[in-house]
């Protein structure tokens, strides 16, 4: 159900070490979302990384998706502890934190397992996101959990937030748009292994 080219671009970057990949389309018809949610998972199987479902805890729990991220409003009655309970404790839940530390603090006592902040920088996928400060990546390691920078990030921009505090980067323009995928996923890699 994924477009041919889609899947391509996907094994692509897990060749290139990608761990993660989360899968988005919140306007498909349910039906779709899950053949291709369930299409990607197999894909991840395959390369040993993990799929996260974006914005549909019970998506994730129905084709036994690794975890799921949630926003504002995305968790079941709005409540990340029923998120938690929804995913069990072998799934992993991610929370989008935006540019607050009051919501970071709520994830961590809810049992999420990251909290993700930003726009860190302009972002062509979401253009009007609220901008996060760079400074929040390090505020928000208090919380004990894996700090995930989001927004605008390319391989140029990507060590300041490793410098600041990221564990991790979602990254979707700079990865999926360049002209070789793999090696772009590897480049990321190598930025991480470097500040080791």
């Amino acid at each position: 159900m994924l477009l041919p080219r889609l899947s391509a671009l996907v094994k692509a970057a897990l060749d290139g070490g990608t761990p993660y990949v989360q899968y988005r389309n919140k306007s498909a018809p349910r039906a779709l979302r899950r053949a291709q949610a369930a299409e990607m998972l197999r894909i991840c199987r395959g390369a040993g990384a993990r799929l996260i479902i974006n914005d549909d805890v019970w998506l994730a729990v129905e084709i036994g998706a690794d975890g799921a991220h949630v926003g504002r409003g995305d968790a079941p009655g709005g409540s990340l502890l029923a998120a938690r309970e929804a995913l069990g404790a072998k799934r992993i839940l991610g929370v989008s934190c935006y540019a607050d530390l009051a919501l970071g603090e709520e994830a961590a006592k809810a049992g999420a397992d990251y909290i993700a902040f930003g726009s860190m920088f302009p972002s062509r996928t979401k253009p009007g996101a609220t901008r996060a400060p760079l400074e929040i990546l390090g505020q928000a390691r208090r919380f004990g959990l894996p700090v995930v920078a989001i927004g605008g990030i390319t391989l140029e921009n990507a060590p300041q937030l490793i410098a600041a505090g990221a564990d991790m980067l979602a990254v979707v323009s700079d990865l999926f748009d360049a002209m070789d995928i793999k090696a772009r996923a590897e480049a990321y890699q190598k930025l991480f292994a470097a500040a080791k």
